[in-house]
């Protein structure tokens, strides 16, 4: 860990930095999952959700950002390589072989809630190690990461 003037004691730094560096290896794989499904989608839907794959994964971009930074304001490295991140995620591998506009939605759906999930959980996590500031960035983009899931199921909800 590098030398910092933050006033968290270093063992609670320690811990949320490797909290941080678990989500942001999440948010990396989502992000290149929803790339991947902004750039293969088909079918009679396809710009509407040709363009809500590329705003969730603008979203994700920020929130990667903003993870990392936190990282590295806190003293730690951000394991943010191909490499790291392979080592790291916690999400289920998306579906390569997969082009059908509802399809996607599911399946991102389905890797968007699995994020959220954890984020929440990091929440308490940073909160129990006394770090409202991580607590509230995870907060920030549990919220957005709700929206977004929200967009997307209503695409789901219109099949039923």
């Amino acid at each position: 860990m590098f030398d910092t003037r933050n006033d968290l004691p270093a063992n609670v730094r320690t811990q949320v930095i490797e909290l941080l560096n678990a989500r942001l290896a999440d948010a990396i794989d989502l992000g290149t999952q929803t790339k991947h499904a902004h750039w293969n989608v088909k079918g009679p839907n396809f710009i509407a959700l040709h363009e809500l794959f590329d705003q969730v994964a603008e979203h994700l971009e920020d929130h990667i950002d903003t993870i990392a930074e936190r990282v590295t304001a806190l003293g730690g490295t951000a394991r943010g390589t191909l490499a790291a991140v392979a080592r790291a995620t916690t999400l289920r591998p998306y579906p390569e072989d997969i082009s059908d506009g509802t399809a996607h939605v599911d399946a991102l759906s389905a890797a968007l809630a699995a994020f959220g999930a954890k984020v929440r959980a990091g929440i308490d996590e940073a909160t129990r190690l006394a770090d409202a500031d991580s607590a509230d960035l995870f907060t920030g983009i549990s919220r957005e990461t709700d929206k977004d899931l929200w967009f997307l199921e209503a695409h789901l909800h219109a099949k039923r």
